[in-house]
């Protein structure tokens, strides 16, 4: 009984260290692509940035009225004014040697300065999103979200205060279309969001019957 126990034992062991050895190639071998990638990358000469898709924050945002002298929204509002007068790109789910490839090695230091600005304003635009609902003013938070989105923000509660105002708003349907947004996002936060948006979504829409 024990020679069946014994070479069924280094069947698997077999199988064990095969399966090893494969994952092990596998890893070299995405390690050498990644490396050579890496060595192309290096090597592109820099490259025009004039076609970088540009954001634009609206005028209507960067003018919101502060009637009451909040001073979270004037600091808020204050930011993104300094922030519009540099360049912002969206670059996120975009690595390094990729970017380098695309537009040289020379304008990585800058083109991390552009996506760190997007960085800066997903927050600066949820904070003001935020003080806009707790003040009531959900047409100018609803316009501020929706710009916010567009962009491309992987910043979640963006989306899920959007979806809220929607369905304040009576028009849960939309929630819909801001799920196909989120899908067409770099954002690595992307599934959750959606699985969050679509929850809200079928709840909304049964209380609505």
């Amino acid at each position: 009984m024990k020679i069946p126990i014994f070479a069924s034992f280094l069947l698997l062991a077999g199988i064990i260290y095969t399966g090893v050895k494969r994952s092990n190639k596998m890893i070299k071998e995405e390690e050498n692509a990644f490396w050579e990638k890496e060595r192309q990358a290096n090597s592109v000469r820099k490259k025009s940035l004039e076609h970088l898709d540009y954001i634009h924050i609206p005028e209507e945002i960067l003018t919101l009225a502060n009637p009451k002298h909040n001073p979270v929204l004037q600091d808020t509002l204050s930011c993104l004014n300094k922030l519009a007068e540099n360049p912002i790109v969206n670059l996120q789910g975009i690595t390094n040697t990729d970017l380098k490839l695309t537009y040289g090695t020379a304008n990585i230091t800058i083109l991390s300065e552009y996506d760190e600005n997007y960085t800066q304003l997903s927050i600066l635009l949820q904070n003001l999103a935020g003080e806009l609902y707790e003040e009531k003013r959900n047409e100018d938070c609803l316009k501020v979200l929706e710009f916010a989105i567009s962009t491309g923000t992987d910043i979640s509660y963006s989306y899920y205060l959007l979806a809220t105002l929607y369905a304040e708003n009576g028009t849960p349907e939309k929630i819909t279309a801001l799920i196909d947004n989120v899908q067409a996002t770099r954002s690595t936060l992307k599934d959750s969001i959606i699985k969050h948006l679509q929850d809200y979504a079928n709840e909304s829409l049964h209380s609505a019957v």
